[in-house]
């Protein structure tokens, strides 16, 4: 099979990630819950992941590294722990589902920016949708279904500029591309670990700068304080009710350590290639449509259609006639698709990873330019 749905998840991972699951499964305890052997050597890996996280992203607090099971549940976390009716919030049409639901659900009035010419926010938009109650900007750093990029460094300077929260989802780029989350000067940073970082489903996290107080989503256990009624307000404590997936950060921590071994710039200069191998493959084929700006910012991903033909359709062929896997449909995305007219028809997505080969992106030309010239599918 030729894997090109990273986005969705990296269906590859390293021996190392794995070996490092398969320990844990059968010597590891639940971290923070006693002092036996088993649960300090959980504890250990849970903090060492701590501080990897936090190296990753250039955060100085490991102790403000908290854990969850993805990015979504992170996005929740600090959208209903900072967000309610009474605020007003600047987002964006390049938001994932997991954005755009808990700030519905809030009540909160919002603001939706369209994007610039280039791709990402218009800035200058950004700055005059700003009102005495705006509390936040929530946005992606890339977009998953174009893989187009905010000026996130600009926005977070406009935040800072303001007083604004700045929430900021690097769930697409999180392992793929440098994220320095003091020159972005971030809020909070909600990542997941399945997908660039190379680990397990069912990790992920948040990244809490000092002086953001977030009102936790979920109470109960937490391993201290068992005789007050009230849960723990310290970081990660506080955030992290219920037993950890310590065997699942065991692997993120080996996919971090792994990443960081082979470097990031390298594996974004990688992936960057790839979509450009594949953008200047099929951009002059007949019939195809190439979405998003394409430059050479870009994140690791391809969005694509052929004519009318719905993107189900021809990723149904992809994967059953030429073992080629995408995603197609709506993407958790529906603003984006709403902007580019492509409700009805959806996206075929290409998304890369560091394992993917030349030949591999060559032999998705190849099956393109034949089907774009099928009578069946034009």
């Amino acid at each position: 099979m030729i894997y090109f749905d990273n986005a969705s998840t990296t269906y590859y991972k390293p021996d190392s990630v794995i070996k490092a699951v398969q320990d844990a499964m059968v010597g590891m305890g639940s971290a923070g819950r006693g002092v036996n052997s088993a649960s300090l050597d959980s504890s250990r890996i849970v903090y060492a992941c701590r501080e990897e996280v936090a190296s990753l992203f250039n955060f100085n607090n490991p102790d403000r590294v908290v854990f969850t099971a993805n990015a979504t549940q992170s996005l929740n976390i600090a959208i209903n722990g900072l967000i309610d009716e009474k605020d007003h919030v600047i987002t964006t049409v390049m938001e994932h589902n997991s954005v755009l639901r808990p700030l519905y659900k809030t009540g909160a009035k919002l603001t939706i920016l369209p994007q610039d010419l280039s791709g990402g926010v218009d800035l200058k938009m950004l700055e005059a949708a700003i009102l005495p109650n705006t509390k936040a900007v929530i946005c992606t750093h890339v977009s998953n279904l174009t893989g187009e990029i905010n000026d996130v460094v600009a926005i977070g300077e406009i935040c800072k500029k303001h007083n604004l929260y700045f929430i900021l989802d690097v769930a697409q780029s999180a392992g793929c591309m440098d994220i320095n989350m003091e020159e972005i000067q971030a809020s909070i940073l909600c990542f997941t670990g399945h997908k660039g970082l190379l680990g397990p489903q069912g990790t992920g996290g948040l990244c809490v700068a000092n002086g953001v107080h977030i009102k936790p989503l979920i109470v109960g256990g937490s391993g201290i304080n068992t005789f007050d009624k009230n849960h723990p307000i310290q970081l990660p404590s506080a955030l992290e009710a219920g037993t950890l997936n310590t065997h699942g950060i065991a692997g993120l921590l080996a996919g971090i350590k792994y990443i960081k071994n082979i470097g990031i710039s390298k594996i974004n200069e990688h992936e960057k290639q790839l979509v450009k191998r594949l953008a200047d493959g099929i951009r002059s084929i007949p019939n195809v449509v190439i979405y998003g700006s394409q430059n050479s910012d870009s994140g690791s991903i391809l969005a694509m259609n052929i004519v009318d033909v719905d993107s189900n359709e021809l990723a149904d062929i992809l994967q059953h006639e030429y073992d080629i896997c995408t995603r197609s449909g709506g993407h958790c995305a529906p603003l984006m698709h709403q902007s580019l007219n492509t409700i009805n028809q959806g996206i075929v997505r290409f998304s890369f990873a560091y394992y993917n080969m030349t030949d591999e992106v060559d032999r998705v030309i190849e099956v393109i330019k034949y089907l774009a010239n099928q009578a069946y599918i034009n």
